[in-house]
């Protein structure tokens, strides 16, 4: 599909999809956000590439490790934000370039990647010690599994997919069955807080991570590892039977129960996860259904949370309330990622994903109207404008829903040549969509 012809089918897909509920709505409904200062037109290509250019400008600004003169500080963020979440920020910038062909930041993006391979190149780095769990480390490999994906830039001769692989064998070394018949902890170190939860968002993002992996190299291997974080996850009711995808549960009480909050970013590493199996598997059952399921799931939870922010993306846990943490600012970063990446892969999924992830996007650009710039991205993008709310979280948050309106005007992901027999079994991808 040309870029023109994309951009025309968003406007047929706010037009119909929609209401005219307010002047904001209208606003929306137009497909033109006209009274914040990041102004965005989705039938306009360069008008998308302007207004995430801005937002990760700014998003960036919050990046210091490579202006001092200590090495260590180099792909780290300052406090109060953990070293998990830089490494997803690495991912929305290998993201950011992907979909708008920006290269100002590349050699930054890669600096800070490399900076934290580690000596064994797995992300395991001794000085992270306090902060370095097994989610944290599964999110810097899915940086490095995109930046495989989209043939980022690589000053290194280590390849992106052996960070990515190494990663995933020191997880499943993880894979705990003392407790609770199976799962993976929170934490790596005993010492660490946590160490008992087994959390939804280590297990899932390893189960996505070991998807994109079998799409990667075409190991069948790594399907084996879904199956078996399928079950698990389902069996202990971290999955319920209408694909809610719930926080965690404890291995003190042998997973006897679950800590029932649901947050955006756990259903999106089971949609995508599960997008990448049901696309190797020709879109057939039982992926296919369960990506519906949870797609279902979370435009009923995480979309809409009034009238008059009809298909608008909210943290249904801690927005309303205005409860939410440092971390959970960003996580709706990753719902747009995954939503925009399913979209990709699963093309009968577009319209339904557009249909939700246009009204977001504008609504996103209209609260990125505060701040001393007067640009600064809020969190509730429902407020209808900006609501006193500055970080990189929800930077990060309006970047990732803003940049993937460009999804028809990439390549998907790619899969590895023949030669990476070196790194993994040299099984050839079931199914190559590069476009």
């Amino acid at each position: 599909m040309s870029t023109k012809h994309f951009l025309l089918s968003f406007a047929r897909l706010v037009h119909n999809a929609f209401p005219l509920q307010s002047d904001v709505r209208l606003r929306i409904f137009l497909g033109i956000s006209i009274v914040s200062a990041i102004r965005l037109n989705i039938s306009d290509a360069g008008s998308i590439k302007n207004a995430a250019a801005a937002i990760a400008y700014d998003m960036m600004s919050y990046y210091t490790g490579n202006q001092t003169n200590e090495s260590a500080n180099v792909g780290l963020l300052p406090k109060p934000y953990y070293w998990w979440e830089a490494g997803a920020m690495w991912g929305a910038m290998v993201d950011y370039w992907y979909y708008t062909g920006d290269t100002s930041y590349n050699d930054v993006v890669a600096q800070a990647l490399l900076s934290q391979v580690s000596s064994t190149n797995d992300f395991m780095m001794p000085a992270q010690h306090f902060d370095l769990g097994n989610d944290g480390q599964v999110f810097w490999a899915l940086s490095a599994m995109a930046a495989a994906e989209h043939n980022f830039p690589n000053p290194s001769a280590l390849p992106w997919i052996e960070v990515a692989t190494n990663v995933f064998n020191d997880v499943v070394s993880r894979w705990n069955v003392t407790t609770c018949n199976g799962g993976l902890k929170w934490q790596i170190y005993s010492s660490n807080a946590g160490y008992d939860y087994k959390s939804t968002i280590t297990n899932a993002g390893f189960f996505q991570l070991s998807a994109r992996l079998a799409r990667y190299t075409g190991n069948a291997t790594y399907l084996a590892m879904n199956e078996k974080v399928w079950d698990w996850m389902t069996g202990v009711g971290l999955i319920s039977d209408g694909y809610n995808v719930y926080d965690g549960t404890d291995d003190t009480i042998n997973c006897s129960s679950v800590n029932r909050d649901q947050w955006t970013y756990n259903n999106a590493a089971m949609i995508y996860g599960t997008a990448i199996l049901a696309d190797l598997s020709d879109d057939t059952a039982p992926w296919l259904n369960r990506t519906l399921g949870f797609l279902q799931a979370a435009k009923s939870l995480f979309f809409s949370p009034y009238a008059d922010a009809t298909n608008v993306m909210f943290e249904a846990e801690c927005e309303q309330p205005n409860t939410c943490n440092v971390d959970q600012f960003s996580f709706k970063a990753y719902l747009s990622r995954w939503l925009y990446s399913t979209a990709k892969l699963l093309p009968q999924l577009e319209n339904t994903i557009i249909g939700i992830m246009v009204p977001t996007a504008l609504a996103g650009a209209q609260s990125c109207s505060g701040g001393s710039n007067g640009r600064a991205c809020g969190t509730r993008w429902w407020y209808g404008g900006w609501d006193g709310a500055v970080g990189l979280g929800q930077q990060m948050s309006a970047l990732e829903a803003i940049h993937g309106l460009l999804l028809n005007t990439v390549d998907a992901p790619s899969v590895a040549p023949v030669s990476i027999s070196a790194i993994a079994p040299p099984y050839r991808p079931r199914r190559r969509r590069l476009q």
